[in-house]
């Protein structure tokens, strides 16, 4: 395992330069128009794995600063304090390494332009690339069953730039809006 790039929290955030796969999945029996006012299940943002060099309170706060941006958009409020809320939000950061074979070929035959055949034997190199993916997930649960009822993720391979302060800000509002870009479900 590469230990400079678990040391770059923000790449756990999906850079924008990019593409980030994003997924979601929901419980079509919910009234998500019911929901209005939202806080965090605690903990609010857990880590996969749990390494303290993936974990940073800075983090932490882009992301609770991110999510709530965006539950306000779509007309979602914190609940007053000692008021159960509708939703209980939690999030998640988890990174996986994963491995692929890429096979790449060589000489071998060459069909020539006019018939026949050219060149040689042919020589396949198979090689296994380690890589490492980076996923931010959003769990909404119904604050009083308790119950997931809206799930959406953003998963992306990591890269090792070295973002600024303001950079890794940005890229967790970007990556949160996408995944909540997908809430509530239609």
């Amino acid at each position: 395992m590469r230990l400079h790039v678990l040391l770059i929290p923000a790449l756990l955030l999906l850079s924008a330069c990019q593409t980030a796969q994003l997924s979601r999945d929901f419980d079509p029996n919910r009234d998500f128009a019911a929901y209005r006012s939202w806080s965090w299940q605690e903990p609010a943002l857990q880590y996969r794995p749990d390494d303290p060099r993936i974990k940073s309170d800075l983090t932490e706060q882009r992301i609770r600063a991110a999510v709530g941006e965006q539950l306000d958009q779509r007309g979602l409020r914190p609940a007053p304090n000692g008021t159960p809320a509708d939703l209980r939000v939690q999030a998640w950061l988890i990174v996986d390494n994963r491995q692929q074979q890429v096979s790449t070929g060589y000489g071998g035959d060459l069909s020539g332009r006019w018939g026949g055949f050219w060149g040689g034997p042919t020589y396949i190199e198979t090689r296994t690339v380690d890589y490492q993916v980076g996923t931010l997930q959003i769990d909404l649960l119904d604050g009083q069953d308790g119950k997931l009822v809206w799930r959406g993720s953003a998963e992306q391979i990591l890269r090792n730039p070295q973002p600024s302060p303001n950079e890794r800000s940005a890229a967790v509002r970007e990556t949160v809006a996408k995944v909540l870009s997908q809430y509530p479900p239609r």
